[in-house]
């Protein structure tokens, strides 16, 4: 391609010079239709230019947009609290259980370690679930309704589907990075109405991998040929996301929709 633009321009160089030249050789001509001849020439010498010119923005205009190395491409995004609100606390107060119970459901499940572990998808179901009862054994059937009811917390935001369609509308690439637990995963899939919009997706259930854990990061890349340098992730963890910087990613922490659409557009994604 590059030999075959360097030939073009070439070309297009010789075409000038003669176009420019040619009045030069019939400026002293004589005899019948060497004032002609001049005159075409001289029109010629004003029209190639303009023609290759047209022909140069056409090009531009019309062609296939390549991208400089390095540019960004990709987007990566992570679901929780940025494309779907984990709203554990709302969905725990509507048990309506007194405040010590609650707080002590809260700690065995959600603000338990295991919960985040979970997402790594190495053990079953009922053992994770094991997990959470030990830590308040008292509260056993209300741990079991908990838990599994929880997809009940997860809530897609009303942006998520227009915000992927709109980058992949203008070029971009966009791919799904994101901690999740296989139950969860089962439960809430079909709420994520953006994935149509996604070319790839990679889940830490599936890899028996988590973030930030840089390897399930190598596995994204990987997987869809991506190059770090040309792609953003956006997380709403700050650890997440230096990770990724960590391997060459352009990093976005997630606070607000606005807020990271602003810092996109700040890196020409617009």
């Amino acid at each position: 391609m590059d030999k075959l633009k360097r030939g073009l321009a070439l070309a297009g160089v010789v075409i000038l010079l003669a176009a420019f030249c040619a009045p030069m050789l019939f400026a002293g001509g004589t005899g019948e239709g060497s004032q002609k001849r001049f005159m075409a020439a001289a029109a010629a010498a004003v029209l190639i230019p303009i023609l290759v010119y047209i022909c140069m923005m056409a090009v531009r205009v019309f062609g296939p947009k390549t991208k400089k190395a390095g540019q960004i491409r990709n987007v990566i995004f992570d679901i929780g609290n940025v494309l779907m609100e984990f709203g554990w606390e709302e969905y725990l107060d509507g048990f309506g259980f007194p405040p010590e119970k609650r707080e002590k459901i809260a700690d065995a499940v959600f603000r338990n370690p295991v919960w985040n572990e979970r997402d790594r998808g190495d053990r079953s179901d009922e053992e994770y679930l094991l997990s959470f009862i030990r830590e308040a054994p008292e509260y056993e059937d209300e741990i079991r309704e908990v838990v599994e009811r929880s997809p009940e917390c997860i809530h897609l935001f009303p942006y998520s589907e227009t915000w992927l369609h709109f980058l992949q509308e203008k070029g971009f690439r966009t791919f799904i990075l994101s901690n999740y637990s296989r139950y969860m995963l089962d439960h809430t899939r079909d709420d994520m109405k953006f994935l149509k919009y996604a070319d790839g997706a990679v889940f830490s259930c599936d890899e028996k991998l988590i973030k930030p854990e840089p390897e399930i990061y190598r596995t994204l890349l990987k997987r869809y040929g991506l190059q770090p340098e040309e792609c953003v992730f956006i997380d709403d963890r700050k650890d997440n996301v230096e990770t990724a910087v960590s391997l060459g990613i352009h990093g976005i922490v997630f606070r607000d929709f606005r807020d990271a659409a602003s810092q996109l557009e700040a890196l020409g994604i617009k």
